[in-house]
């Protein structure tokens, strides 16, 4: 059995999707809401390399390498907000940083 280009796209799509769920079932705790848009990125990731394999071009893969840095710095300074917003309202609750005005 040889996995195919659709095999690649129905797991990506199957890994958006979720993380789509992810974001609109859970709005209020932050972490879970940058796992969630890891996720997505992730998943667009896979589709990146299995074009980027499957049409026989590096572009796609080089590519990838770009997203995940822009993906660690991303995550890296959003843990850094959630930490310094802990420390000052203790709560990580979205609902809970309209008291962030001016």
């Amino acid at each position: 059995m040889t996995i195919t280009l659709a095999h690649y796209l129905v797991l990506s799509a199957i890994l958006f999707a979720t993380s789509v769920v992810g974001i609109f079932l859970n709005r209020r705790n932050l972490i879970i809401l940058l796992m969630a848009i890891e996720l997505m990125l992730l998943s667009v990731n896979i589709n990146f390399i299995a074009f980027s394999h499957f049409l026989g071009d590096m572009a796609g893969q080089v590519f990838v390498f770009f997203i995940l840095t822009v993906a660690a710095a991303e995550a890296a300074i959003g843990l850094a907000i959630l930490i310094v917003l802990f420390r000052k309202l203790d709560t990580i609750n979205a609902e809970d940083l309209d008291r962030l005005k001016g």
